[in-house]
């Protein structure tokens, strides 16, 4: 009986997957705030490298888009260890 048990147990454990659907999505919200994230913080060269650019030092590259790479990770990280409705 033990036996049959385990051996049921081991074919639904080759069946299913690490994540569950809200982690998937989840990991791709997370995912698309890295990359937005990362395209803020694109820009602000100047036209010649002689010149000097103060528009490196805008709010859009220096505050906002390091706050939403970081909202990003932290969402891949809730994503990663939020336990599935099938474990559960």
């Amino acid at each position: 009986m033990a036996q049959q048990k385990n051996q049921e147990n081991q074919e639904k454990s080759r069946h299913t997957f690490a994540f569950g659907k809200t982690n998937y999505k989840l990991l791709l919200i997370g995912i698309g705030l890295l990359f937005l994230g990362y395209l803020l913080m694109i820009g602000g060269a100047s036209d010649t490298p002689n010149e000097f650019s103060r528009e490196i030092f805008s709010f859009r590259r220096i505050t906002l888009a390091p706050i939403i790479i970081i909202a990003g990770f932290v969402v891949e990280v809730f994503a990663i260890m939020k336990k599935s409705e099938d474990e559960k």
